[in-house]
This record gives C-alpha cells, sequence and structure tokens, in this order.
C-alpha cells in the first residue's frame, strides 16, 4: 500500500466515522493486530491519532505500521470498555499494555449439599453448588488456612469417593484432625455446628465466633458437662493462637489493595487480598508495557485486565489516582451486581496494607530488574563461549522421558531474555517407535516441531539445545537438513562421567571435540537452567500419560470389562486406587457389575499386590 493511497483511505476513514462510542483497532498489512482503544467519540479519538505533531515516539513507530483502522460502535463507554478488555486478552496487540497472567485464583470451597460438608481446595468456574471463600493468592495460601482450621474445627477434607467407602476412621481422625462422620463418630446437627463456627472463621467474624464458643463453653459446664466445655475450651485456645498469627482488621470488609511501581520500563503490580477483615497474602504480576507508558495508564489499562471476569470485591484501594475512575466503578458495579469503590486516600490500617504493598511492589520490581540483568549477562556469556555472532535472542530445549520405553514423551521448552515464556512450551506424546528409541524419539519431536515452524506456526529460535550427547546432535542435524533448516546453532548437552552438575560436555555442530566450561561459567549455569526445566516438563508429561495408560491398561485387562464398565466403576468408586480398594460388596453397587464380575476384579487387583 503506497504513501499517497493509504492517506486518502485514511481520510475517507475519518470523514465516515461516527461520534458515538465504541472500540478501534489498529492492523498491519498481514491483519495482525496493532492496538485496540476504546473511545467516547471515536471520531474524535481516532482523529488525534493524524495530527502532524505531538505524536509520541512510540505512536508515531506504530502508525508507521498501520495498514487499516477497524472500529465497532458501542451504545455507551462502559460496554466499549468491556470490548476492548475481551479484544486485548484475546488478541494480544503489540502496542498494548498486556497483563499476561490468566490464571484463575484458587478458593476454599464448603460443600453445603452434602449432610457432612467438605471444606477444600477449588480452582476454576464457581458453578458447583456450595460456598466459596477468596480468592487466595496461591495454592500455598490456601493450604495454610486449611491447615489451620483442621486444628480448630475438625471438619472432613477427604474427597467424597474416600468418605463413602470408609469401613473405620482414618489417620485424620487419629490426630485430632476430623471427627469421623464418614463412621459415625459424630451426628449430623453436632457436625453442622462445627461447619457453621467454621463459616464465621472463613468471613472473619471472630469476635462473633470467640463469643459463641464461650457461650457454648459456659452452658456445657452449667449442665456438668465437663467434657464437652472442655473440648470447647481448647478450640477457644487453638482459636486464639492461629489468630495470632494471622493480622485481623476489626473493621472487617473484603478489599483488595492495589500498588504498581514502574522502574526502567518494567511494571510492577503487588495485588494484597483482604477477606473478612483477613490478610490472605499478596501477589506480584509484572504487565507487559512500552518505555513511554506512565504509572496511570500502565494501572488503568491493568484493573480492567485483570478484574473483569473474575470475582471483585466491593472496595479497591489503589496507588494512584486514575482520571477514568468513575467508568470503572460503574463497569465493575454492574459485573458484580453490587456497588464497587475504588479508592486511594486512606487512613488507620487500610493506610498501613498500602504502604505495606507498594513497599513490596517496589522490592518485587527491583529484584526482578537485578535477576534481568543476571539472565542478560548469561545470554551475553553463552554468546562469548559459542562464539556467535549475536545474543541468542529464542532458545529452544528439547528432552525426551519414559519408563522402560513406556508413554515416552518429548517435551520443548522455551527462554528468551526475559526468562522462561511458558505459553509457547510444547510437549510430544511419541508413538510407533521401538521401546527405549531415545533417538527416534527425539526425531519425531523435531520434525514435528519444526515442519509447523516451516509453516510459519510459531517463531523459529536462534539456538537449539538437545539433552544428550553425539548421537542425539546427529539425529538433530539430519531433521533440520530435511526440513531445510539452514544457520540454525545446536548444541547437545550431556553430561559428564560423574553426572554430577558441573561437568556437562557440550557436543556443538560445527566442533568434532566435546567442550566443557567452567562449573562457575554464567553462559554453563544458563545452559543448565534450560537443560534441567526442559527436563522436569518432559517427566511431568511422561508421569502424567503413564498413569493414565495404567488406568485403562489395568481393567481393560480384565475379561467382561469394556470402555463403559470401566468408566462406570471410576466414576463411582474415583479412580483406580479406590477400585483396587474396594471389597466384592463396593463393587456391587457399580451398575453392570455381576457378583462374579465383582469377584474377578476384586482378585486381579488382590492378586497384584500380594
Amino acid at each position: 500500500m503506497s504513501q499517497a493511497s493509504t492517506e486518502f483511505e485514511f481520510a475517507q476513514l475519518l470523514k465516515n466515522l461516527s461520534g458515538a462510542p465504541g472500540v478501534y483497532v489498529m492492523t498491519d498489512q498481514e491483519g495482525r493486530y496493532l492496538y485496540v482503544g476504546k473511545a467516547r467519540n471515536l471520531k474524535k479519538r481516532v482523529a488525534s491519532y493524524f495530527r502532524e505533531t505531538g505524536l509520541s515516539p512510540k505512536t508515531t513507530a506504530m502508525m508507521s505500521h498501520v495498514a487499516d483502522i477497524q472500529t465497532i460502535v458501542t451504545h455507551t463507554e462502559s460496554e466499549a470498555l468491556l470490548l476492548e478488555n475481551n479484544l486485548i486478552k484475546s488478541e494480544r496487540p503489540r502496542y498494548n499494555i498486556v497483563f499476561r497472567d490468566d490464571k484463575s485464583y484458587p478458593y476454599i470451597y464448603l460443600s453445603t449439599n452434602h449432610p457432612f460438608p467438605r471444606l477444600s481446595f477449588y480452582r476454576g468456574a464457581r458453578s458447583e453448588a456450595g460456598r466459596y471463600f477468596g480468592p487466595y493468592p496461591s495454592a500455598a495460601a490456601v493450604r495454610e488456612t486449611l491447615a489451620h482450621m483442621q486444628k480448630v474445627f475438625p471438619i472432613r477434607q477427604c474427597e467424597d469417593t474416600f468418605f463413602r467407602h470408609r469401613s473405620r476412621p482414618c489417620l485424620q481422625y487419629q490426630i485430632n484432625r476430623c471427627s469421623a462422620p464418614c463412621v459415625g463418630f459424630i451426628d449430623e446437627p453436632r457436625y453442622r455446628e462445627d461447619v457453621s463456627q467454621a463459616v464465621l472463621f472463613l468471613e472473619g467474624r471472630d469476635h462473633t465466633l470467640n463469643e459463641h464458643l464461650a457461650g457454648l463453653m459456659e452452658t456445657a459446664a452449667a449442665d456438668l458437662d465437663f467434657e464437652t466445655a472442655a473440648r470447647y475450651r481448647d478450640r477457644i485456645a487453638a482459636l486464639q493462637r492461629v489468630q495470632e498469627q494471622q493480622y485481623v482488621d476489626r473493621q472487617r470488609g473484603d478489599v483488595d489493595i492495589v500498588a504498581l511501581a514502574m522502574a526502567g520500563g518494567e511494571a510492577c503490580v503487588e495485588i494484597c487480598f483482604i477477606r473478612g477483615g483477613r490478610n490472605l497474602g499478596a501477589k506480584h504480576l509484572f504487565p507487559a508495557m512500552s518505555l513511554e507508558t506512565t504509572e496511570v495508564q500502565a494501572l488503568q489499562a491493568f484493573l480492567p485486565q485483570y478484574y473483569l471476569g473474575k470475582s471483585i470485591p466491593p472496595e479497591i484501594l489503589i496507588s494512584h489516582r486514575l482520571p477514568q475512575v468513575a467508568l470503572l466503578e460503574e463497569v465493575f458495579s454492574d459485573q458484580s451486581d453490587r456497588k464497587v469503590q475504588f479508592k486511594v486516600g486512606s487512613r488507620g490500617v487500610r493506610r498501613r496494607w498500602l504502604q505495606m504493598a507498594q513497599f513490596n511492589a517496589d522490592d518485587a520490581l527491583r529484584r526482578r530488574i537485578a535477576d534481568r540483568a543476571s539472565l542478560a549477562r548469561r545470554f551475553e556469556a553463552l554468546r562469548d563461549e559459542l562464539e556467535i555472532d549475536a545474543v541468542p535472542a529464542r532458545i529452544e530445549c528439547f528432552d525426551t522421558s519414559h519408563t522402560a520405553g513406556e508413554a515416552t514423551v518429548a517435551s520443548c521448552v522455551v527462554f528468551d531474555m526475559n526468562g522462561a515464556v511458558k505459553s509457547d512450551y510444547r510437549r510430544f506424546n511419541i508413538n510407533g517407535i521401538a521401546a527405549g528409541d531415545d533417538y527416534s524419539a527425539l526425531s519425531q519431536a523435531l520434525t514435528r516441531r519444526y515442519k509447523r515452524l516451516k509453516e510459519g506456526q510459531g517463531k523459529m529460535p536462534d539456538l537449539l539445545l538437545i539433552d544428550g550427547g553425539k548421537g542425539q546432535l546427529g539425529v538433530a542435524r539430519t531433521v533440520l537438513t530435511e526440513l531445510q533448516i539452514e544457520a540454525l546453532k545446536v548444541v547437545a548437552v550431556a553430561k559428564g562421567r560423574s553426572r554430577k552438575p558441573g561437568f556437562e560436555r557440550l557436543f556443538i555442530d560445527d566442533l568434532r571435540r566435546a567442550r566443557t566450561l567452567p562449573s562457575t561459567s554464567p553462559a554453563l549455569h544458563l545452559i543448565q537452567q534450560i537443560r534441567d526445566e526442559a527436563h522436569r516438563f518432559a517427566i511431568t508429561g511422561h508421569r502424567q500419560r503413564r498413569g493414565k495408560a495404567r488406568v485403562t491398561s489395568r481393567l481393560n485387562e480384565i475379561p467382561g470389562i469394556g470402555d463403559k464398565r470401566r468408566q462406570a466403576l471410576l466414576r463411582q468408586l474415583g479412580g483406580l486406587r479406590e477400585v483396587a480398594r474396594a471389597g466384592v460388596d463396593d463393587l456391587l453397587k457399580v451398575p453392570g457389575i455381576s457378583p462374579v464380575l465383582a469377584r474377578r476384579i476384586y482378585a486381579v487387583f488382590h492378586d497384584a499386590e500380594h
């Protein structure tokens, strides 16, 4: 497209644009998204990109690549914000501020539809009947809270399938972490009383809970039921110890604290989770942005990407005043069906929380910049050691994993100057080769990977690492030659004779003899880091595939067990382990399992154990 025709088409576009609110999408000549923005007035906002002066260097650079601008008119600015957020998340335009962590956060789940409700870790769509408490910043925070609760409230945390098939109490009862409702050691009303106390704790209503327990203790003592009174006394003491470990704000309420720090083109957002007045912990995130982005712009762009589609607390403390805070409050309130407020200036405990969040954001950003500098030095050292022209901007590493040839899986991990690029990781289930043939497994994985890259489905690396020796190097060179991929540096990383870190030998495609690097070499440290990550990723995939295969094959070996009966057994009993543990009477409860077949299944698993 010529410059003249571009100017003409954009002039025509501006002439016909609406002054309504909406979203505009800038794309390049290949149709890739460059930038997505929202506007209260589309005509004025898009026209601002074509003024002769006043554009920032970033905007000027972006406009030099723009081949087309599409607009979508919406009824309101709020609707435009929602649409903009969806497009940014799905398309990840090059010039937008992009929040790359789309993982859901974990909750504590209470299964209230069960006669004896269960407390458990939960992550995912909150569609099941029951109550959800959180979100928590990490899985570790959930497990820590559940561990604390077990010391105070003896509520079961076992799976329903495990609960249904108990004939005697498990270890949790023996160590006073469960009241054993599975075998009738506690009746339903008393268990429900324990559950209601746990809910008060999770809601942060500690004062109410303490008074309630004290009242129950006094009532039991007055009735001369000293054993029950002692039990409540011990529960109050245990609860006091837990409360000492978790700072609680007497004002209660659900609040998120969001603080942003920026330096050197990097940004860190620290989010603290306060639920029921209790600090559940914090998480720091690193949105991607350009050097010219201001702190206000970064925070304004981050908030909708992070919160929309998630559970939103009624109050969010933020570290910077935002120009469009009223719009965010309107959209967030509509999403959560309740009023949501953003606050900047706070007093007392909330002010201290915000200060601590800001300190943690600054500290996390400082450490990240230091880590980036250290990683950059490792990449530069690798360039020098391998004597290549430029620092490799992208490195891929392959490894294979199997157990005696069973369930072979190959892994491909990707690193760039920012560290691991986990969104580009790939696993390959290897089929059609002789058991234990590592060369064929590697060849299959490399062929599948680089055939796709040759077809344009991904980015070609600057350096290829292979976990192995001279044989694996030869396999890699053969595959790359067949695919006509040239000028790709290949290095095979073999463990030394002692197989200890620091003694690796490097087989490089243009050297006849293996090289060794000093154990203190930053280049070797980078190679070890990438190789170990490929090994971890391959082993994880292999174990998952092997476990799935063994579940399937073990049951399919039993005469009379087809796909439907196998699925019914696993679904009804809760997995292969529970099938192996089940008695004949338990097996007979599964639809389609006759007495003869139940005894056959029981015999197979118990013969295998002895």
